[in-house]
């Protein structure tokens, strides 16, 4: 390393601090290098974002922290966590195998300067310019793998399309793709999701908050630069993320320039979802996997919490397998890992979540026994028969809507994918929020709900649709997976029917014979019935939803979707709920 850089040896690593990354555009950016204590050559493991690379994940995620060394104290063994960050590898569990970890604060964030937005062409650029600079190194063998959570796993969706020469594997650990549908607007619906993420994660940590921030408890440097900007600076310094999303309700160049064109995707990658992801933590990771070009490609589901798992021996131990083997040529048996690896979720016992592990060849399952089971309003059940008389059920939008039942079942039932819901509804008003939501009750009519990616009180499932927002995409459409082209608004008229096709996110839970899986229809979030739950990092307290909400009166105002809504079952009108029901394997 040059001697002009900040270097020290301790814990077994070289480590070199803010070490300057010049972009094309005479930008220098700052980036934290760790590396193996004997000189060589070594594969990178690189990550970008904005969180602060000189935050540690226990100051920074005070709650998320303490309930990672509660619930899975592996997590935090065999390190002393001095370095650890938030959704980003742990340089003491990666170096001392002989790789080199780069952490560069991303455009506008920490020590970097620059105007702060996220993921647009220019962050894209920022991250190939970065892999490239680390593979030309005098320590880097010429590879380079991006690996992290969240932020730091869905611009590697980018920075592969972009096709980077020395980039070599991506792990992409709950991730999205897709700008608009996996986060932003939900079926065309706004979450207010970033409005209060920007709030709470990034403006603590811009470029320019200085003296007013965190320093980094290791080197007693300013997380966020040596200057200190005022907040009208800092203001005029970064985008209003959440002003851009609001204003934009259809699908239009801002978002699309936020998603990567994934058939340019060909490099090996490991796409890791939690099942209990809804609204943004999920299914760009299924999408990414069954889209993207890559020869060599894996899908692995777990569930827990977003943030855990990756830092547990199953977590860190996978992504060894497969860099191990990608980065490194070592036989590590990744040559013969199956193409699926899932957790398979079942019921909670004593409030404990459980899983059991199965491999599989492809997703969705080949073996699916994809079952329609038809909404009936007579007796609100979920029948495998079709109505036969016309029938209606009307609720109002902002009550608790409406809930339709299976009896209960006679045998253990898998369900395991996506799923889909069609629906022909007619609105009082010109446009109508349709919020569906999938359940599982018990032999005691209790519903059972799961530890989210960061709720721990969830449904199996949800998804979402504004029914102006109908029109479909025939090409990209699937039976189990409607894709709405967003491009163009189609408002109601009142009392007019209109069929809806709702894509309900990719799930799965085992549920035990005499349950009832059940189906909510309603026009808001839905809400446990319970205590809510707080997270440091989180602005609201969370109630059944996590921080993914739709509740800014702007995008919903009350006149228009707080109307009444029916639903309609009868001749040509079979309203029906599409469930992937996987039977055992033989």
């Amino acid at each position: 390393m040059s001697q002009d850089l900040k270097t020290e040896s301790r814990d077994g690593m070289r480590i070199a601090w803010d070490v300057p990354i010049t972009m094309d555009d005479g930008l220098v950016l700052r980036a934290d290098v760790f590396l193996p204590a004997t000189p060589g050559r070594y594969p990178a493991l690189l990550s970008y974002g904005p969180y602060g690379k000189g935050l540690a994940f226990q100051d920074g995620y005070k709650t998320a922290w303490e309930i990672m060394c509660r619930e899975n104290p592996d997590a935090v063994a065999n390190t002393s966590n001095r370095y650890a960050n938030w959704e980003v590898v742990d340089p003491e569990k990666w170096v001392p195998d002989g790789y080199a970890v780069i952490r560069v604060d991303s455009r506008g964030a920490g020590r970097s300067p620059g105007f702060l937005r996220h993921n647009n062409t220019r962050e894209t650029q920022d991250i190939y310019h970065c892999v490239e600079w680390a593979a030309a190194q005098p320590w880097c063998s010429g590879k380079v793998g991006m690996n992290g959570i969240s932020y730091y796993a869905s611009n590697q969706w980018r920075a592969a399309a972009a096709q980077p020469p020395h980039l070599a594997a991506i792990c992409v650990w709950e991730g999205w793709s897709d700008s608009y549908r996996d986060g932003n607007r939900h079926g065309g619906i706004a979450c207010v999701f970033r409005k209060n993420w920007q709030d709470m994660q990034v403006k603590t940590v811009q470029h320019g908050v200085g003296d007013r921030g965190a320093r980094n408890a290791i080197t007693g440097e300013l997380v966020c630069g040596p200057e200190t900007l005022s907040e009208a600076e800092l203001a005029a310094n970064r985008e209003d993320m959440w002003q851009e999303i609001s204003a934009r309700e259809m699908e239009d160049g801002y978002y699309r320039e936020r998603t990567p064109d994934l058939t340019k995707v060909k490099v090996p990658l490991l796409s890791a979802a939690n099942w209990g992801g809804l609204g943004l933590h999920s299914r760009g990771n299924f999408e990414g996997f069954q889209r993207a070009a890559s020869r060599d490609k894996w899908l692995e589901v777990h569930g827990g919490s977003h943030w855990a798992p990756f830092y547990t021996d199953y977590g860190v131990g996978l992504q060894k397998k497969f860099f191990g083997h990608f980065l490194k040529g070592e036989d590590t048996g990744w040559a013969q890992q199956p193409r699926v690896l899932l957790q398979v979720r079942q019921v909670p016992e004593n409030g404990k979540e459980r899983f059991l592990e199965r491999h599989e060849q492809e997703w969705p399952l080949a073996r699916t026994r994809w079952t329609k089971l038809y909404l009936d309003p007579h007796d609100m059940t979920l029948s495998p028969a079709p109505v036969t008389t016309d029938q209606t059920v009307t609720y109002d939008a902002m009550g608790e809507g409406l809930t339709f039942s299976t009896p209960a079942l006679k045998e253990d039932t898998e369900i395991t994918g996506p799923s889909a819901l069609r629906l022909f509804v007619s609105s009082s008003t010109t446009d109508a929020d349709l919020f569906v939501v999938l359940r599982v009750f018990d032999r005691e009519n209790k519903e059972v709900v799961f530890q989210g990616a960061l709720d721990p009180h969830t449904p199996v499932s949800q998804g979402w649709l504004r029914a102006s927002h109908r029109k479909l995409d025939l090409a990209r459409s699937l039976p189990y997976r409607p894709w709405h082209t967003h491009d163009e608004k189609q408002l109601l008229t009142p009392g007019t029917v209109y069929a809806l096709d709702i894509e309900i996110w990719p799930t799965c839970i085992v549920v035990p014979k005499g349950y009832r899986v059940a189906l909510t229809i309603r026009g808001k979030d839905y809400v446990w019935d319970g205590a809510a739950t707080t997270l440091s990092n989180m602005k609201h307290p969370m109630r059944g939803c996590g921080p993914f909400e739709h509740d800014d009166e702007m995008d919903r105002p009350p006149a228009i979707f707080g109307g009444k809504v029916t639903l309609h079952m009868g001749s040509g009108q079979a309203s029906a709920l599409l469930l992937p029901v996987i039977p055992p394997q033989q």
